[in-house]
């Protein structure tokens, strides 16, 4: 008799792509699913990480880790863009 645990490391393979790889997981009354092992070590998600969901078109859903932005570094890059902001300027690119 088979392990249970067995069968889900390994990966469902989609009758249309040899290349791609497909993984499962249960949901719970709550909504929560647990992301599989091969996915977390993909995209390097850890504990606390934020993952964003991105749905498409044609009913595919796209799953990757958030990468939160360095807003210091925005800020300062943002203070560094003021090169275009004289009045001289404004009147010579209104209109593009």
């Amino acid at each position: 008799m088979k392990h249970k645990a067995a069968n889900r490391k390994r990966p469902i393979r989609s009758r249309h792509s040899s290349r791609r790889s497909r993984y499962a997981s249960r949901l719970t009354s709550k909504y929560q699913a647990t992301i599989p092992k091969e996915i977390r070590r993909h995209l390097h998600l850890e504990g606390g990480d934020q993952i964003v969901y991105e749905l498409l078109s044609d009913n595919t859903v796209v799953v990757r880790k958030n990468t939160p932005l360095d807003l210091d570094y925005l800020n300062a890059l943002n203070k560094t863009l003021n090169e275009w902001e004289s009045d001289e300027d404004e009147k010579a690119y209104k209109n593009l």
